[in-house]
């Protein structure tokens, strides 16, 4: 079984398309918890009526809107699968993305997997660069390359044990990478475009800066690095950071 973790906040205008790309997996032992983040439009009455067709995809309503990270973690809580996957609710799977992934997972025996992902543009979906990961990547590199994408990654809580993401505005997954990183565990890239990320508002330089900001904190409030390490590994973060994005 296989957890789908689909954090929503005003998501009607995507997130349909969203659990259409899940529905559609090739891998039918799934899944999908959505939690409804207190949403003022149509998201919890569109999750729901797909969950009358289909018993496997789940929703929480949250009363009070407690954020993306408390949100997943409302998920992850409620999950019964031994795999945690990551969907955000205006992102897309590919067919055979749980299928090839759990395959790769369980040959290799490996706990914490990823995969390559392309940008697709905001409303229109078309198709933008796509994001090539490394084969491995442990603590000390993901600190430098944060290539991580959350909407790719599949986990092995049995291997893992128990986790949850920290209380962040942003940057919370890669808070959580950390903490499974720093465990011993390495993390194993399929290098299958298996996921798609949407791309909103790419342009908006505050959210940039929120977003740069908040992985200034991960490094320094909750991996408590000294300061020049933090900017060593920032120096790099902005570097990959930017090639991400080169269409």
């Amino acid at each position: 079984m296989v957890s789908v973790i689909t954090p929503a906040h005003n998501s009607s205008e995507h997130i349909a398309e969203t659990m259409m790309s899940v529905l559609a997996q090739t891998h039918p032992e799934w899944e999908m918890i959505v939690v409804d983040d207190c949403s003022t439009d149509h998201t919890g009455e569109l999750v729901h009526e797909f969950s009358q067709h289909d018993p496997r995809i789940r929703l929480i309503e949250l009363k009070d809107h407690l954020g993306p990270a408390e949100a997943r973690n409302k998920a992850i809580r409620a999950a019964s699968g031994r795999y945690i996957a990551f969907l955000d609710s205006d992102d897309l799977w590919h067919p055979h993305k749980l299928e090839r992934q759990i395959n790769f997972m369980q040959q290799n025996g490996w706990a914490f997997t990823f995969t390559n992902y392309q940008r697709i543009k905001g409303h229109s979906g078309k198709r933008m660069n796509v994001v090539k990961v490394p084969r491995t990547i442990d603590y000390s590199g993901y600190l430098r390359n944060t290539i991580i994408g959350a909407l790719t990654v599949i986990i092995d809580r049995e291997k893992t044990g128990d986790f949850k993401m920290p209380n962040l505005r942003t940057s919370h997954d890669m808070a959580l990478w950390c903490d499974i990183l720093k465990r011993g565990f390495q993390a194993h890239g399929l290098r299958e475009t298996l996921a798609y990320y949407r791309v909103v508002n790419s342009s908006n330089t505050a959210k940039k800066i929120r977003a740069a900001y908040d992985v200034w904190r991960v490094y320094r409030r909750v991996e408590k690095m000294a300061l020049l390490p933090s900017m060593v590994n920032f120096m790099f973060y902005a570097f990959h950071a930017a090639r991400k994005r080169i269409h």
